[in-house]
Formats: structure tokens, sequence, C-alpha cells
């Protein structure tokens, strides 16, 4: 199943603005972190319908990844 274009660049947005807000990281850090992600990946091939997952579970895989990645800045 594809998801709409706009629907998913929309919910892209809110994604990526609210893990900038929880990392407390600027927009183009969680921007460019949010593009290279596993969690992106996922969602725009439309693997496991990753796309229909709420906007807080999508949130917290990649604050799981950018823990991985970054170390624990943020407790999650």
């Amino acid at each position: 199943m594809n998801a709409n274009p706009v629907l998913l660049q929309k919910k892209y947005a809110r994604i990526i603005e609210k893990f900038a807000k929880n990392q407390n990281i600027s927009l183009d850090e969680a921007l460019n972190f949010f593009y290279h992600s596993f969690t992106y990946e996922l969602m725009s091939k439309g693997i496991s319908d990753m796309h229909c997952m709420s906007d807080e579970y999508l949130i917290e895989d990649l604050e799981r990844e950018y823990s991985d990645e970054y170390g624990n800045r943020k407790a999650i």
C-alpha cells in the first residue's frame, strides 16, 4: 500500500519537528538524520506499512536510532 505523497510529506514534517524538540537539536540536524535513517527508508518504501504507524511510535524509533548512533543524549 502506498501513502498519498502529500500526506506522507506532512507526516515527515511533524515527525522531524517533534524529534528535533525531543532531542534538543536543530531542525536541520533532525532533517538530515531523518532522511538518512532506517525509519525513513522503511516509510518511504512502504515496508510493513510503517507510514501507517503513529507519529509517536515513529519518533520513538528515530530516538532509538539516534541514541544508537550518537549515544544517549536524552533518555527515552
